[in-house]
């Protein structure tokens, strides 16, 4: 008969597939040999028994010869209901004194002729429109996939061509029509459920009716979701043909699927207490992938993993580790060492490197439901452990961030192992800047530790903590590398990005944060963004006229406004007023969502925190708030600590956030990364935020959280210091891919070296010496002086000016942020470079860098006040729209630093103020002079009200000064609104502009009220 046109129906989509996978070597079941209440194929189940195993069926069948298989498939079914399919697909069946198994396992490179027979016998079948319900008869559903007769997958078809689809109607067949009261569709009676059409499959594991939730199992394109073009045939092919061959699904079956039950309070859980676990898409790709690279190349690379946020990281590193302790390299004829070595798995070990307590306690639950084998997992908290968990057989091996380094000496000294090491370094630690522990690690006090650290300084995050670890010490042969980031940084990729031809380095494997928004599992944080534009006017305290550098005073002009209380002030009203009105008023996520303050530095911090407790008590004190910092900060003469201002410890900080009673929290570096709190709807940054600080930061925002109804548009941002286009700019190039443009150019090292060495801090022959001390592992007495006196010459001796110390200091840690990140990638050595690398490491915390423009600038800032502040709102909940094209890094650190400045110069402070004034109250209509005006006019009127007397100045209760002031302001400013009509649009039409200028209007007032005391 000849083929007729296509109709593009789902009756013809149905036949491809099966068509395709009888073609695969799966067998078409009838629908007439389906058992409604066991749910099985019973013609095939028990030909695979009859086939495989007659000699067990026998020693049931000697004892009940006329219910045999009424026994058989009665014990067969509560099991099921106890304990799921997945269990007797990988422990059998026990009946009697028989054992039979209903899965052969698919053999490892190691395993016998047997096993490999065995599994040769399994049946895979594909069967269509199966009439499920013994109560409806006439209910069917389109496919159900057998292994030996088990029912294990179901299918809902649907054909975008008539206007049905599997996002939509597949779905709702599924949660209106689908009884998970029948046997076929009772929880773990089959492992997944799969509803798709031409374009798009999704999935569920658990049948809920109305409830059930489904997950988009589709490959991604363009960087999003969905599935890409397919010039062989239909988008969703990849599921039948690749992801359910038989190979493929035996290996989900024995490495990925998994039932257990994750809540720690459940003690005994029952079957419908559980969950089952069935890998997305890009889960099961990565892992496969990276298995299959590792088998064909063996040991010894390299591999970046870019998966953002909400892609499950953890459950990938769980079926990674487990995985790769059974990896074996592939047969290959051309080499003898593969007959041998065949036998072996690659890896001797499996080290995962995490901070998050979760994932220790994740991978030990996931390997305990993978294995046959218990107590494979062990922790190592010093590098003993390591020793010790090897020697006692221990596969997984599990340490921290912090600990790495000592796991990587005891590595480097066991040349004859091999090790895969999975480093979650995305989730950074939730401390400050920079870890105490990882700098001890290295032998060396970082300088950032010291008081004169940078609070604004980006944050070092875990990825940074692992490339110093790697950098000490060169990636060893018998180790391969595994690194999962969903925002690689430039030295990341250079380290763990594969090459390409054009010199560009990519990760190995992408999942991307725009496919991950566009799927559901993380909400898109810009997409409601509103920015502010501050005014400042500032006025001259002393009569002289001192002369300062131009650029440098306007910076820290700027510094100083930011940090005045009448600025901060005026920026926590604006914030709480909207936290209030727009989260907490709005019952948002059912009444538990919270905010963070993101602040500059600590001092900031700390000002903040004060500012908003106080306008939150002039509220009523309906919530709490709380702050986060490391250490102790002096802040006008006082001492402050995190737990002294919250009254508790700051291990409880995180766990009392979470609680209702705390609603804010106050930050400058601690918690901006690897914080995990899904009631976050709310972001207030007063910070530089830019590159992947900016993605981590608001990234924060980012968690679904489906038990409180989590929504986009419950995200606010309010951004005080950033404009949307730095936003943009630090989002595009993680959106997608991300990709270096280059490899370092090393030969930058040669000119930083040239450098440093002449300026006679150090002669050649003492680095030498140094260095012969230093690897002689001569103690720290003896290597102390010899520092010390290239820091005395540096300090004293050679009278250098600061500007040749400062470059100087730069440079040499410019010398050691370099040297030590490609130190573990180039492929020759440079004897030079690494004596030198290990001289400057000790050398620069000792270093002294003194400028006399420092204490002028000083000066500057204690000859001038703020004058006036004002606020104006830029943008209004804007959505910031991000490009699709690749994001493309650049090598850090081209070229030498130094302290060039050709164009400074210097104005005396009438100047310096004027330029400053003029700049900060750009584009706001009222010149200074006009403001001052307004502003003493204002005053002056608000001073002679009838009512300034009685209803403000003679009454202490806050809240009712507040409100009179500003009804006082209004009337003021309704009965000019004549004449100063542009000013009246403003103020009226401007919230946040009334209320930065009503908070300087009252300063005003105040001030003078106190001056006339």
């Amino acid at each position: 008969m000849a083929n007729q046109p296509s109709t593009f129906s789902e009756r013809e989509l149905e036949d491809h597939i099966v068509d395709s996978m009888v073609s695969m070597g799966y067998i078409q079941g009838a629908s007439n040999d389906f058992d409604k209440r066991f749910a099985i194929d019973k013609v095939l189940f028990w030909q695979f028994l009859q086939d495989t195993q007659q000699d067990e069926l026998d020693k049931i069948i000697k004892f009940s010869p006329n219910d045999w298989q009424d026994k058989i498939l009665h014990r067969l079914d509560r099991v099921i209901k106890k304990n799921g399919i997945l269990h007797i697909l990988k422990h059998g069946l026990s009946v009697d004194d028989a054992a039979f198994n209903l899965l052969y396992p698919a053999p490892l490179a190691s395993s016998s002729q047997k096993v490999k027979d065995n599994y040769q016998t399994n049946l895979f079948s594909i069967t269509r429109q199966v009439y499920y319900s013994a109560d409806e008869p006439r209910k069917s559903i389109d496919l159900v996939l057998f292994i030996n007769g088990l029912a294990l997958i179901t299918f809902e078809l649907k054909s975008t061509h008539k206007s049905q689809t599997a996002r939509f109607n597949a779905l709702k067949q599924y949660q209106n029509d689908r009884d998970p009261k029948e046997p076929l569709f009772n929880f773990a009676r089959c492992a997944v459920h799969f509803a798709l059409d031409n374009q798009e499959v999704y999935m569920t594991t658990r049948l809920a009716a109305a409830k059930t939730f489904f997950l988009p199992f589709n490959k991604g394109s363009n960087g999003g979701s969905g599935n890409p073009l397919n010039p062989n045939g239909f988008k969703t092919a990849y599921l039948w043909q690749e992801v359910l061959a038989q190979d493929s699904l035996v290996n989900l079956l024995n490495h990925f699927v998994r039932l257990g039950c994750d809540d720690p309070d459940i003690k005994n859980p029952k079957l419908n207490d559980k969950t089952l676990y069935f890998p997305r898409y890009h889960q099961m790709n990565v892992v496969k992938r990276l298995m299959t690279d590792v088998q064909e190349n063996g040991v010894g690379k390299r591999y970046l993993i870019q998966h953002s946020a909400g892609s499950g990281k953890s459950n990938s590193i769980t079926w990674l580790a487990y995985q790769l302790i059974e990896a074996y390299q592939n047969p290959n004829n051309d080499t003898a060492i593969n007959a041998t070595e065949i036998q072996k798995p690659l890896y001797d070990s499996v080290i995962v490197v995490t901070d998050r307590r979760l994932l220790d306690k994740q991978i030990r639950d996931n390997i305990n439901q993978f294995s046959e084998v218990k107590g494979i997992i062990a922790h190592a908290e010093r590098s003993s452990d390591l020793r010790d968990a090897l020697e006692s057989g221990k596969k997984i091996i599990i340490t921290t961030i912090f600990k790495f380094p000592w796991i990587l000496d005891e590595i480097s000294e066991m040349a004859d192992k091999k090790f895969a090491i999975l480093i979650d370094e995305a989730h950074s630690s939730q401390g400050g800047s920079v870890s105490d522990d990882m700098n001890k690690a290295l032998g060396v006090k970082d300088e950032s530790d010291t008081d004169n650290s940078n609070d604004d300084g980006e944050i070092e995050d875990n990825q940074d903590k692992i490339n110093k670890a790697i950098e000490a010490r060169k990636m060893q042969g018998h180790v391969s590398y595994f690194g999962f980031t969903a925002t690689p940084k430039d030295s990341t990729l250079e380290k763990f990005g594969i090459k390409q031809t054009d010199g560009s380095f990519e990760p190995f494997d992408l999942y991307s944060m725009k496919q991950a928004i566009q799927e559901g599992f993380i909400l898109d944080v810009i997409s409601n963004y509103t920015t502010f534009k501050s005014y400042y006017q500032i006025q001259k305290t002393i009569k002289d006229d001192p002369k300062f550098d131009t650029n440098k005073a306007q910076k820290a002009l700027k510094a100083y406004v930011e940090h005045t209380e009448q600025t901060i002030n005026t920026k926590a009203a604006i914030m709480l007023d909207h936290f209030m009105d727009n989260i907490y008023g709005k019952n948002r996520l059912n009444g538990h969502a919270k905010g963070m303050v993101v602040t500059q530095n600590i001092p900031m911090a700390i000002r903040y925190y004060q500012a908003l407790t106080k306008h939150l008590k002039e509220k009523g004190n309906p919530f709490k708030i709380l702050i986060a910092f490391s250490g102790s900060k002096k802040v006008d003469g006082i001492e402050y600590t995190e737990p002294t201002m919250n009254g508790f410890e700051e291990s409880k900080t995180k766990d009392k956030f979470d609680t209702d009673e705390y609603r804010l929290l106050v930050v400058a570096n601690k918690y901006l990364t690897g914080f995990d709190q899904p009631k976050l709807t709310a972001m207030y940054v007063d910070k530089k935020l830019k590159g992947v600080q900016a993605v981590q930061t608001l990234s924060r925002l980012n968690r679904s959280a489906p038990k409180y109804g989590k929504k986009t548009e419950d995200l606010f941002v309010l951004d005080f210091y950033n404009t949307t286009s730095d936003i943009k700019a630090a989002f595009d190039r993680y959106y997608t891919a991300t990709t270096l443009s280059e490899a370092t150019d090393i030969n930058v090292l040669h000119e930083i070296k040239d450098n440093l060495d002449s300026k006679g801090v150090y002669e050649a022959h003492e680095v030498i010496e140094y260095a012969d001390l230093f690897f002689g592992n001569e103690p720290m007495e003896v290597l102390e002086p010899k520092i010390d006196v290239f820091a005395d010459r540096f300090n004293d001796t050679l009278n250098l000016a600061d500007e040749t110390k400062i470059e100087f200091k730069m440079q040499a840690k410019q010398f050691v942020k370099l040297y030590g990140r490609i130190a573990a990638i180039i492929p020759f050595n440079m004897v030079d470079w690494e004596r030198l690398y290990w001289v400057l490491k000790p050398l620069i915390p000792k270093l002294n860098v003194q400028s006399t423009e420092d204490q002028a600038l000083d000066e500057l800032l204690e000859s001038v006040n703020l004058n006036t502040y004002a606020i104006e709102r830029t943008a209004l909940g804007q959505k910031i729209t991000l490009t699709d094209d690749a994001g493309e890094l650049t090598p850090s650190n081209s070229n030498p630093i130094g302290v060039y400045d050709p164009e400074t110069t210097e104005d005396v402070l009438d100047k310096i103020i004027e330029d400053f004034n003029k700049h900060w109250f750009e584009n706001w209509h009222a010149t200074p002079e006009e403001q001052r005006f307004k502003l003493i006019n204002l005053v002056k009127r608000i001073q002679e009200h009838r009512d300034f007397d009685y209803k403000y100045n003679n009454i202490e209760d806050e809240q009712t000064r507040n409100m009179e002031f500003a009804n006082m302001v209004r009337e003021i400013v309704v009965s000019d609104r004549r004449k100063e009509v542009d000013f009246y649009k403003k103020f009226v039409g401007d919230g946040n502009f009334q209320m930065a200028f009503m908070h300087s209007l009252r300063m005003l007032v105040d001030r003078e009220a106190g001056e006339k005391r």
